[in-house]
């Protein structure tokens, strides 16, 4: 694994745009080139499971990212890519566009849209959350706020950071 210090952290604090609540306080987290990942893409999906595990970051996936705007309103979300690449928009229409390779991570705080706007053929990603949170599922639709603002406004900063732990850069920007 890479040090903290070797990694770019790229954060994006994304407002409400009427539709899509976003995360008033916490910023989306890119983690470019965060870990080193083996060639072999079961090894390697494996290798962001057990990071993301032994982080405390659980209740894992494998699979792509919906390509509709979508955001969960109950926990935050880790999205680490292991194979291919993907352009991934987040905040909504009005949000803006990441480019993610295999290796880096996207943290996610509740509340901000998410989706895929393109993805190479051989695109993969596994997601995880906090604790082991559950999820809900939130497209911005009449009548799904303001509780969704209510949960948003209670999901509580993770103990972990899902790639370094207890001394991880999210931590600095999540406070």
């Amino acid at each position: 694994m890479k040090k903290v210090s070797d990694i770019d952290v790229q954060h994006y604090l994304l407002k409400d745009d009427g539709i899509f609540p976003n995360n008033k306080t916490l910023p989306v987290l890119l983690y470019k080139s965060a870990l080193e990942l083996e060639e072999k893409e079961k090894k390697a999906a494996t290798e962001l499971e057990k990071t993301f595990e032994t982080n405390d970051w659980k209740n894992s996936w494998r699979d792509g990212i919906y390509d509709y705007h979508h955001y969960h309103s109950i926990t935050h979300e880790v999205l680490g890519v292991y194979s291919g690449s993907v352009t991934v928009q987040v905040g909504g229409e009005q949000g803006i566009t990441l480019e993610m390779k295999k290796g880096d991570v996207l943290i996610i705080p509740a509340g901000v849209a998410h989706k895929k706007v393109e993805a190479s053929k051989d695109f993969k990603c596994v997601g995880a959350y906090p604790g082991g949170s559950d999820y809900d599922m939130n497209e911005g639709r009449p009548g799904e706020r303001p509780h969704a603002d209510e949960h948003i406004g209670q999901v509580k900063i993770p103990d972990y950071d899902p790639v370094f732990g207890v001394g991880g850069p999210l931590f600095q920007y999540w406070k």
